[in-house]
């Protein structure tokens, strides 16, 4: 299985330590990525620059309170573009405010989660977020654009691929090969 992949858009070192202690503890390999700011997160999620090869992340977790860009504008950037829109976005900050709340429900964040002042509150928050995204809930690997227009022009389109595509019913190379739905 292969590791997932998380950005981790924080610019306070505490919770980065945090939530790499709490990734740590989790059953399936992770590997977190960090951007401190919201021009670094762009930078990244955008592969430029240094971050050419950035590996696609299937879960951002996005901090509001942020240098440069702030979080709310990175939130918006990601759910305009075509590339990123797929990327499950949980906002995880600790602000309570219900403007805050709103607004990132708003720019289609797939998550509100305040942060707890607790350290074992956090580390659990931070384990659970990461259980739910990759045990219970089930999301999608999107290729990038350019790739989904490379296998366009070469006449083989296809559309988001979840994870464990093979072993569906019915795909080739599944355990039963039929097509059962």
């Amino acid at each position: 299985m292969r590791p997932v992949e998380v950005l981790l858009v924080e610019d306070s070192p505490g919770d980065v330590r945090l939530t790499v202690e709490a990734f740590r503890s989790v059953p399936r390999p992770s590997h977190l990525s960090v951007a401190r700011d919201g021009e670094e997160a762009l930078a990244f999620l955008r592969r430029q620059g240094v971050y050419a090869n950035a590996p696609v992340p299937d879960l951002i977790l996005l901090d509001l309170n942020l240098p440069k860009r702030d979080g709310r504008e990175v939130l918006a950037e990601i759910k305009k573009d075509p590339e990123l829109l797929g990327i499950p976005a949980v906002v995880l900050t600790t602000s309570e405010a219900e403007q805050d709340i709103q607004r990132a429900y708003d720019l289609h964040a797939n998550c509100y989660i305040t942060k707890p002042m607790d350290l074992d509150h956090f580390l659990e928050t931070v384990r659970e977020i990461h259980h739910f995204w990759f045990s219970v809930g089930k999301t999608l690997r999107y290729p990038s654009l350019t790739e989904t227009v490379q296998k366009h022009d070469a006449g083989m389109a296809r559309g988001p691929v979840l994870e464990d595509e093979d072993t569906l019913p019915g795909s080739q190379g599944g355990p039963s090969g039929d097509n059962r739905n």
